[in-house]
């Protein structure tokens, strides 16, 4: 009897839940499962990956210029590492045997997972007939749904050419401009200087705020703050309660240029009287936000709970997979199918069960009608739609750990809450004016916000304040409870005090931003909808959005100081190098993720967009060639030696009073500390005060969890100098502090993009090491 063969992803997906669908029972054997009609195998995420360049040919062993640019007629596949080799042949096997006459691709449903199995496959020299597996949802009814209606392979040959050129675009991208770049900069760089189609534009968005953070110059400025309190009309009880606060205005401006004008203000108004001169009251009116995407969800998941990308990715593909709470979240679209409406009171009824989201889902199930037109759009859904919960049995929020459950808590609010009436509030602005006969216009005007909420529609089912969303403070002044109050009426400044200030530079970003930045391909876009319509032409996609930031990390162009992603001297140093190179390009790359999202439609052709590709490598190779072969980075004087008094300088591995004609002192701070590079500003506090007053950023521990410690310059018994954690647990020889982050635990490997750069920078450590 003929068998069917069942390729996962990853073995969990085999071993735990297919087996309880496909009819059994299930023998266990090395590296598969066998039924009486399925045989069930697996990946373990990329098991089959593009060979390096010297697979093609050992000159390319040694990186040359004049080899550039490398650029493969056919690309050769190879198997990872050992780990992988031991699979593979399982998989080789499996498609060998003669009592299997097709093979079913249940890798995850996307480009990534397309690519996995293509590669396999073809790697496997296999020749079966192949049918796809499509799945949203990893519940038991989902799956069994989708094995009754497989697709044939042949359906998604456009998504198979899009993943290819994926891959191959990068590989060729990435390979020749590290070489290139590295060849050329080797006097200046230690290590390989990774580039990359995605993330050497994603790097200069970050060098480009790095940059205007330190260009930035701080400007002083004033601002003055009343407390107002109603008179006293006569009536018993009018005034009782009745005060606000009010910030000064110069017309439209709150910032006053200089201590004593402040003071001057501050002088008139005090113990005055004012009047309420203007008072306007608007009704302002809220939609519910779109559902999720997987980077809208990072990207909240950030600002509101401190989360990487990866550890939400993390959190959500468990939730996915493991307890089959919500459906795929490596999605681009923010919309539901018609098909779906049925489902949507089920769920809400669903989670409703857990007493925190029970009104909120009494509200949804009972209505007559859904508000549909901004939840549901066929058109924008492709692949998949918006990351929601499943419809189960039951979600097993017990299970759930920590991360899994606050990140369930994000996408079970946004579902009910798109379904709610839009949040009203009223909003009020008051204008205070204190007579000052030298004050234009006769008087100080002081202004006031206000805002109820008479209508919590949609933001009630988050609680009183939405999503910690309050009011920040700001040079307008904080909105504020309002007592009632009456244009015409007088009220008397009972405190008025000023405040010193200071302009401040843009923000860092964070993940969540960048994931912004990224999705609209470097452009500030606040509204979502307009987001929307940007994001087919962002920087990456949603599934590799998070690895490209974890790469940043990896290659030491990008550091975290709690939430802010701060960019290193090499990372600001290479985009210093490349200037306005097209590599850099945020819109050129965006525009490249849209051709292969045209490649997977038909609209555009893989030879076209790989022909462009070659076009442009070549011309990068040139333009790194000519442009950076006479590049030398001035290395940085950091002052006198604390031992000998010579200068010390920057080497490529450390900071010390060695030269070529000098051996100095033998004092010297190595850069490189618990996989960190120590940046010049760090070492010029130690060597000019013996320690960093700050804790320092981006240390790692041998678990690989990151910390942050202050450090200090010690000698020891044989008169050599050391860098040290300057710490309690460091000074009684116990284990650094577990990071703010926990563990992201075991994720699929999903690097894709910008994976020949890595290739390239593992190449060249060999090279080097040779």
């Amino acid at each position: 009897m003929s068998k069917t063969l069942v390729i996962t992803e990853k073995p969990s997906v085999g071993q735990r839940d297919l087996v309880k669908v496909l009819p059994g029972p299930f023998s266990k054997g090395e590296g598969y499962l066998e039924g009486p009609e399925h045989v069930i195998t697996w990946a373990v995420g990329h098991l089959v990956a593009l060979a390096d360049p010297d697979e093609y040919d050992d000159k390319y062993k040694k990186w040359r210029m004049a080899d550039l640019p490398i650029v493969p007629r056919k690309f050769k596949l190879v198997v990872r590492d050992e780990r992988s080799k031991k699979q593979m042949s399982v998989v080789k096997r499996q498609l060998s045997r003669e009592d299997i006459d097709v093979v079913v691709n249940a890798c995850d449903a996307g480009r990534e997972g397309e690519l996995i199995f293509a590669y396999l496959y073809e790697k496997a020299g296999a020749k079966l007939p192949v049918k796809r597996l499509w799945l949203n949802s990893m519940t038991t009814e989902a799956i069994r749904a989708a094995f009754a209606s497989l697709r044939p392979g042949g359906e998604y040959v456009r998504l198979e050419q899009a993943a290819r050129s994926r891959s191959e675009a990068d590989w060729i991208v990435g390979m020749n401009a590290t070489r290139a770049a590295t060849i050329r900069l080797r006097s200046s760089f230690d290590g390989a200087v990774s580039l990359g189609r995605v993330q050497t534009p994603t790097l200069a968005i970050l060098a480009q705020r790095e940059q205007q953070i330190r260009d930035f110059k701080p400007e002083p400025y004033w601002l003055v703050d009343a407390r107002f309190r109603v008179v006293d009309t006569g009536v018993a009880g009018d005034s009782a309660g009745r005060s606000y606060y009010g910030r000064y205005h110069a017309g439209s401006n709150p910032r006053i240029g200089s201590a004593a004008e402040a003071e001057r203000i501050v002088a008139a108004t005090t113990g005055q009287v004012g009047e309420i001169t203007k008072l306007e009251k608007r009704e302002l009116k809220e939609r519910p936000p779109l559902l999720y995407d997987l980077t809208s969800l990072q990207s909240h998941a950030s600002s509101l709970l401190g989360f990487t990308a990866r550890r939400t990715l993390a959190a959500a593909q468990r939730l996915y997979e493991e307890h089959k709470a919500l459906t795929y979240p490596r999605t681009s679209s923010r919309y539901i199918t018609s098909d779906i409406v049925a489902d949507i009171k089920p769920i809400a009824s669903l989670v409703g069960q857990q007493s925190e989201y029970a009104t909120a889902a009494r509200y949804v199930t009972g209505l007559d009608m859904l508000p549909l037109a901004r939840v549901v759009n066929n058109e924008k859904v492709s692949d998949h739609h918006a990351i929601i919960p499943t419809r189960a049995d039951r979600h097993p929020v017990d299970k759930m750990s920590e991360d899994d459950r606050r990140v369930y808590d994000l996408v079970v609010r946004r579902f009910l809450a798109v379904f709610h009436p839009d949040a009203v509030s009223e909003s009020t602005r008051v204008e205070t004016t204190v007579p000052d006969a030298a004050a234009a216009g006769g008087g100080h005007v002081f202004r006031t916000r206000g805002k109820l909420l008479l209508v919590p529609g949609w933001r009630g089912v988050y609680g009183a304040v939405a999503e910690s969303e309050a009011a920040a403070d700001d040079d307008e002044g904080r909105e504020q409870q309002l007592p009632k109050l009456t244009q015409g009426e007088s009220a008397r400044v009972e405190k008025v005090v000023s405040e010193a200030k200071q302009t401040k530079p843009p923000r860092r970003y964070s993940d969540g931003s960048l994931l912004t930045a990224m999705e609209t391909a470097g452009k500030l876009v606040d509204d979502e909808e307009l987001r929307e319509q940007m994001k087919d032409s962002g920087i990456g996609t949603p599934a590799t959005r998070a690895a490209i930031i974890e790469r940043l990390l990896q290659v030491g162009y990008v550091e975290r100081d709690g939430r802010a992603l701060v960019v290193t001297e090499k990372g600001m140093n290479v985009i210093r190098l490349l200037g306005e190179h097209a590599l850099t390009s945020a819109a050129m790359t965006g525009d490249w993720e849209r051709r292969l999202g045209r490649i997977e439609t038909g609209e555009d052709s893989r030879q076209k967009f790989m022909g462009d590709i070659v076009q442009f490598t070549e011309a990068t190779v040139h333009e790194l060639d000519t442009k950076l072969k006479e590049v030398r980075i001035p290395r940085a004087n950091l002052g006198p030696c604390p031992v000998c008094g010579q200068e010390i300088v920057e080497n490529r591995k450390g900071y010390s009073c060695w030269s070529r004609n000098d051996p100095g002192c033998g004092f010297v701070i190595w850069k490189s500390k618990a996989s960190k590079q120590l940046p010049i500003a760090v070492a010029r506090e130690l060597i000019r005060t013996g320690r960093t007053e700050k804790p320092v950023t981006g240390f790692k521990g041998r678990s690989g969890k990151s910390f942050r410690a202050r450090l200090a310059l010690m000698q020891s018994d044989d008169g050599k100098w050391r860098v040290e954690f300057d710490e309690p647990w460091a000074r009684e020889g116990a284990k650094p502090p577990d990071s703010d982050e926990t563990a992201d635990g075991a994720v699929a490997d999903r690097t894709g993009a910008d994976g020949a750069a890595a290739a390239g920078e593992r190449a060249g450590e060999r090279e080097r090491a040779a």
